[in-house]
């Protein structure tokens, strides 16, 4: 027995089920709900609802957004001839917090990992492929640099070699290990600088 009673032992349960809550801060955030407004925890969960009703994929980049194409495959002002293929929607976030890249983008929402049984046809990939028209000079791959990351990397490199599209690799003026989310904007404008062609 957790020692909760039921209502707020789910509530724990739910926070704690979110990536990187431990127990101890799932409790936290629970005891925090708690202690709100009424008005201000019922916000706190119709924002939950509302981003999960409206949020859905775009059907051109596979970013997430909540009209469909997304505002950045809308855009007149983007260039169309370079996509940037990311892991996941916060690297999207992470690239346009640089104000230097002005490119599309394609997101994978994954990587190929076959330790946790992850291949090609689980993330992204295939839809990356239509895209790849006259238009499109440059496919700058942007996933983290891990060995998944760089697994995928070689994966969508061998993918476009028939195409007649260059494919370059960001720099690693990020760490090994590290994630594009929590890099700041310098260190990420030096790695799209220096990329490179794989």
């Amino acid at each position: 027995m957790s020692g909760y009673i039921p209502p707020l032992a789910r509530l724990i349960d739910e926070f704690a089920a979110m990536p990187g809550v431990g127990r101890r801060s799932a409790a936290r955030m629970a005891f925090h709900v708690l202690k709100m407004p009424e008005a201000q925890a019922n916000s706190l969960a119709e924002a939950i609802v509302e981003a999960k009703k409206k949020i859905k994929y775009c059907s051109v980049c596979c970013n997430i957004t909540d009209t469909d194409p997304c505002e950045i495959c809308r855009s007149g002002r983007r260039d169309r001839s370079i996509i940037c293929v990311v892991e996941n929607a916060r690297d999207v976030v992470a690239l346009e917090n640089t104000n230097e890249y002005k490119g599309l983008y394609h997101v994978l929402h994954g990587v190929i990992s076959p330790m946790d049984g992850i291949g090609p046809e689980d993330i992204r990939i295939k839809e990356l492929l239509p895209r790849i028209t006259d238009e499109v000079k440059e496919v700058i791959v942007a996933t983290n640099p891990t060995i998944e990351g760089e697994a995928t990397a070689m994966y969508i490199s061998k993918l476009l070699s028939p195409f007649s599209v260059k494919v370059t690799r960001i720099a690693h003026g990020l760490p090994m290990g590290g994630d594009l989310e929590y890099a700041d904007e310098i260190t990420l404008t030096k790695a799209m600088e220096g990329r490179h062609e794989i």
